[in-house]
Order: structure tokens, then C-alpha cells, then sequence
């Protein structure tokens, strides 16, 4: 790689936003270590990209594989630039009916594997006094969850993270900046594995990473993409809990619907 390429890390890289969050990257002229489950789907993204793009099949559940992929990266590319911690699932269902082993596994990547990548890559960032963080969360991470109830659980742990990590940067002065993206109903996967359908009118992945990064590169923290969700946003921070979880139970029996 160049000397002064810039470099980012992207999970979940294989479909939705973050193929999507990889194109626009590219666009900006950053290689890519791409980092997903799916290899053909990693190396089909691959060829598509005029950038310098590194492959790197992996599943981020397993949390020996997180500190794997860290030492992978700085034994062959010392710093990244950019991290972008975007990979995660839902599960849909009563807390008592729904699978514990997916569960687990859902815990694992939407919170486990964010927490170690985000901490070990933080710590060389800081080193070099240089860099972005962006967790993906959703405007599910300040809201109740029933009927998804892990999701929006692990959600909120990446929104509460991100939070208190901004807070620790800027009392350390430190040149490192952290950004969260809390998008609504996307076009993508997701609804298929967590097995619901959104009633809300959806943005594209592509709007929403090509949105994301501009904002990133500006520095903006808190990322949430449309009016609507903006609202939705402000709204959790004015209306009692136990009135969100009714109406948050009503939408999602309403997507089981669909």
C-alpha cells in the first residue's frame, strides 16, 4: 500500500450499508481491508472497487477471531484510518420463544465484537493521535425492544459506548473522533434474518452510507439519516418508557404482519 494511502476497516461488509459504506470509501480514494462471513460476496465487492481491497473472511462472533483480526491488520498494515464497525443482525419474536444460541450469537456481534475492535483499534489511534470510529447502532438504541428485544438491547450498548467514549476523547484531548449512526428502516438483509417487514417507508443502503460518510468526514457524531427518525430520536428523550414500549410492541406486531 502507498505510504500516504489512507485506510479503513469496514465488517460486515458483504451487503447493505456497509458494502455500501465500502463503495463510498473507495470513491474517496481509501484502500480496504473488508471483513464479513461471506467470501464470494467479499471477493465479488473486490473486483467492483478501483481501490487496493484486502479480503479477509471472518465471523466477528467468535471474539478470539476479533483480537485475530486486530493483530492480522497490525502485523500487515500497522494503523488503519478508519473503522467501521457495522456488523450485526436481529432476531424477531417473544424474549421466551425466540432461539437463545442466535440470541447469543446476536450478543456476540452487535456488542462483543464492537467492544473489542473499537477498544484495541482506539488504542493505536490514540498512539497516533489520528483517526475515526464509526459504530453503527440504530434509532433502535433509544427505544425499549419488545419483540426484538436483544436487538434493541445491543443497540443501546453501541449508542451508550460511543457516548461515553466521545466524552473520555475530548477530556484527553485527543485528535481521535468517534461517530454513531442511528439510521430507521433500511433496504437491506436485515429484515430477512430478523425475520420482519418495516412498515415505515425505507431509505436505501445507498443513501444512508453515502449520507453517513460525509458526515463522519466532518466529524458529526451523532449520524441518524431522515426527519422522521430524527424525531423519534428526540421524542425517547420526552415520552415515559412505558408509553414507547406500547407503541414500539403495536409497530413491530404490525411488521410481523406484513
Amino acid at each position: 500500500m502507498e505510504k500516504n494511502k489512507k485506510l479503513a476497516l469496514v465488517t460486515g461488509a458483504s451487503s447493505g450499508i456497509g458494502r455500501d459504506i465500502a463503495r463510498e470509501l473507495a470513491k474517496r480514494g481509501y484502500s480496504l481491508i473488508l471483513v464479513a462471513r461471506d467470501n464470494k460476496k467479499l471477493e465479488q465487492l473486490k473486483k467492483e472497487l478501483n481501490v487496493e481491497v484486502t479480503v479477509i473472511p471472518m465471523d466477528l462472533a467468535n471474539y478470539e477471531n476479533c483480537k485475530k483480526l486486530h493483530e492480522e491488520v497490525k502485523n500487515n498494515f500497522k494503523n488503519i484510518d478508519v473503522l467501521i464497525n457495522n456488523a450485526g443482525f436481529g432476531e424477531f419474536g417473544f424474549f421466551t420463544e425466540t432461539n437463545l444460541d442466535k440470541e447469543i450469537n446476536l450478543i456476540n456481534t452487535n456488542i462483543t465484537a464492537v467492544h473489542i475492535l473499537t477498544k484495541l483499534f482506539l488504542k493505536d489511534m490514540q498512539r497516533a493521535d489520528r483517526g475515526n470510529i464509526l459504530n453503527v447502532a440504530s434509532i433502535a438504541g433509544f427505544l425499549p425492544g419488545p419483540l426484538m428485544v436483544a436487538y434493541y438491547s445491543s443497540k443501546s450498548y453501541v449508542l451508550r459506548l460511543s457516548q461515553s467514549l466521545r466524552e473520555e476523547l475530548k477530556k484527553q484531548k485527543s485528535n481521535v473522533k468517534i461517530s454513531v449512526l442511528c439510521p430507521g428502516p433500511v433496504n437491506t438483509n436485515f429484515n430477512n434474518v430478523a425475520g420482519v417487514k418495516f412498515g415505515l417507508p425505507s431509505f436505501s443502503s445507498e443513501y444512508v452510507a453515502k449520507f453517513t460518510i460525509r458526515k463522519m468526514l466532518k466529524n458529526k457524531f451523532m449520524i441518524i439519516p431522515g426527519v422522521t427518525i430524527k424525531l423519534t430520536a428526540l421524542a425517547s428523550k420526552i415520552v415515559p418508557s412505558i408509553i414507547l414500549s406500547k407503541f414500539v410492541y403495536i409497530s413491530q406486531k404490525r411488521k410481523e404482519e406484513r
